[in-house]
């Protein structure tokens, strides 16, 4: 937030200067989320890494966040308004339900046949004590464990052997009991994809299955500067993804540590104080300069501009959106979890793939399923006029390695 009478409806999606007009309601100006007297918020100490942030009780969806649901899934207004009911008691009993499955844990997932979380377990005996959170369980081959770490061997070739450009992307499936390796269209035959896939089979002691993935490489959505837009560094353009005390986080690939930041109007915002790119998609941005934190997503008149409350995961199946400042708000499903993503600079891990479209200059924005948010937009391909499907760096990883904690409503 900035000392500003109006905020421009172009602004980024956590850094809200002045009073908010429009949709969204307002926000009268205010000192600085730390607690620090405006302009500038007192960075969290480093010395302690945040947990994901406990979520408050959730408040009733806006209308024009049902409608937006609807648009983007194919529900009706009671049928948006149920979901989001049931996905937020599904990510309230995941920790729970994981504890109790202890060792036999197999990956969780939300049904939206059932409307419940699914644990897999590997121990029937475990089950009980599953269904005694809330949740419902299916028996599986493989726990989870052993599916992480059949895709950190593949993980740990790619880091040593870059994975041939026809190889999209990785993944754990719960659902399926197996690593699957997703391969673009058109390059089935390649002899350095077919020596990559050998491997990846005789090395995993779970099952390995192989998807078609578009013939579009994944790519970043870094973009151009563009008068108007919500900040920038250098010639690149990208969102602000979640307020934390003393700054933001966004996307790693939009700058290096010590770069500078400005706003939309091109005054300063503060510098990069951490980035981590490839191999990770995060950074940290540091506020001052009459700018301030406040723990928002921008709903950019699609819906009301949505308060955070916590960082409790979504589970695979479950609804989720994006907010940008190129593409502005979408929303999709959660698809896979810990998945390499394959990008021309190099490999990221344990990444998030939803199908959520996005378009160049939304890197770095937020990901967030109800008030909960998950993490920040990285890459992916297709566009929001065809589709397409993107991954995002997962929040409470970035809090915790550089002791953030969230700001939250």
């Amino acid at each position: 937030m900035r000392r500003k009478p109006v905020v421009r409806a172009g602004l980024s999606a956590l850094l809200v200067l002045g009073a908010l007009s429009g949709a969204g309601g307002a926000f009268s100006t205010a000192a600085a989320a730390s607690g620090a007297d405006a302009p500038a918020a007192t960075p969290a100490p480093a010395a302690k890494p945040a947990a994901a942030a406990k979520p408050a009780p959730a408040a009733a969806p806006s209308a024009t966040l049902v409608r937006a649901l609807g648009r983007d899934l194919g529900l009706t207004a009671d049928q948006a308004r149920e979901r989001l009911g049931q996905e937020a008691t599904a990510m309230r009993l995941e920790p729970k339900a994981k504890r109790a499955a202890g060792a036999s844990y197999g990956g969780s997932w939300f049904d939206t046949g059932s409307g419940k979380l699914v644990v897999g377990v590997t121990s029937a005996e475990r089950a009980a004590s599953v269904r005694a959170t809330g949740a419902t369980t299916r028996v599986v081959e493989h726990s989870a464990d052993a599916l992480d770490a059949a895709k950190a061997r593949l993980d740990k070739k790619a880091r040593k052997q870059a994975a041939p450009a026809g190889v999209s992307s990785w993944s754990t499936d719960p659902r399926a009991g197996a690593v699957v390796v997703r391969v673009r269209q058109g390059s089935e035959d390649d002899a350095a994809v077919r020596a990559f896939l050998r491997e990846a089979k005789r090395s995993a002691s779970v099952p390995v299955t192989v998807e078609k993935a578009p013939a579009q490489a994944p790519t970043t959505f870094a973009a151009g500067t563009v008068g108007g837009d919500p900040y920038y560094t250098g010639n690149v353009r990208c969102s602000i993804g979640f307020s934390v005390q003393g700054g933001f986080v966004t996307a790693g690939h939009c700058g290096q540590a010590g770069g500078s930041v400005s706003g939309w109007d091109g005054s300063y915002i503060g510098n990069f104080q951490g980035s981590s790119f490839p191999g990770n998609d995060y950074a940290y941005v540091s506020v001052g300069s009459g700018w301030w934190t406040v723990p928002v997503v921008l709903g950019w008149g699609t819906v009301p501009d949505q308060l955070v409350r916590g960082s409790a995961e979504a589970p695979i199946g479950a609804s989720i959106c994006r907010s940008g400042s190129t593409t502005h708000w979408h929303c999709g499903t959660v698809l896979a979890k810990n998945e390499t993503v394959n990008y021309s600079q190099g490999a990221v891990y344990q990444m998030t793939k939803t199908s959520v479209c996005a378009e160049g200059g939304d890197s770095g924005g937020s990901f967030i399923s109800g008030d909960q948010a998950q993490g920040v937009t990285s890459g992916g391909w297709g566009n929001c006029s065809s589709g397409g499907e993107t991954w995002y760096q997962p929040v409470n990883e970035i809090l915790s390695v550089y002791g953030l904690r969230l700001h939250t409503a």
